[in-house]
């Protein structure tokens, strides 16, 4: 059994459906405020998802001792051809929506999702998992009737899409897991998981 530090549905989901015994516990994290400070010492879209699911897996191990924590995270980030590019952050209305997926359209941006395991209020398992996603050019009129089909649920996700609904419909191209674009990098966590005799072997 481990203890799943969200209450996202898509990560809930992806452990059930991988028969991966587990609890969700809200880690009761202020996200943005966490992310606006991380921002602050500078950290980039892969070191911050990191953080950000490290803080949410201590947070909740401090609560369960002895227990397997799970926190997870992602960020977005547009190519740019530099190190650093620009973050791409959750809606916060749909008029922002309609932003982010025009600044998406025919551009290719990398999604980022961040696994870490704690245990007694230290991690002791982590990876990021890198996915190059390209945007098929969008128009306004798909723009409108994709958030009229999907408000209610893409509401929720960085980047305005669920690849497992109409989201998919945004791409050309997908390089990497779509387990990572779900919420979690499972083949890992899952080879760690029967490292530790969570799972059989």
């Amino acid at each position: 059994m481990i203890v799943l530090a969200s209450q996202s549905a898509s990560r809930r989901a992806l452990l059930a459906a991988a028969q991966v015994p587990f609890e969700a516990l809200s880690p009761g994290v202020d996200e943005e405020a966490a992310k606006d400070a991380l921002r602050a010492d500078g950290l980039d879209a892969r070191a911050l998802a990191d953080a950000l699911a490290e803080l949410k897996a201590l947070r909740v191990s401090r609560r369960v001792p002895g227990a397997l924590v799970l926190g997870c995270d992602q960020t977005l980030s547009l190519d740019t051809g530099k190190d650093r590019g620009e973050m791409i952050d959750k809606a916060v209305d749909r008029a922002d929506a309609e932003r982010i997926l025009r600044l998406l359209s025919g551009r290719v941006h990398h999604l980022h999702s961040a696994a870490v395991i704690a245990l007694n209020g230290e991690p002791v398992w982590r990876h990021v998992e890198r996915v190059r996603m390209t945007v098929r050019p969008l128009s306004d009129a798909f723009i409108r009737s994709y958030l009229d089909v999907d408000w209610d649920q893409c509401r929720w996700c960085v980047g305005c899409y669920r690849i497992e609904g109409p989201g998919a419909q945004l791409f050309s191209k997908v390089e990497g897991s779509q387990f990572a674009i779900q919420g979690l990098p499972l083949l890992p966590l899952l080879d760690f998981l029967r490292v530790r005799g969570v799972l059989a072997a």
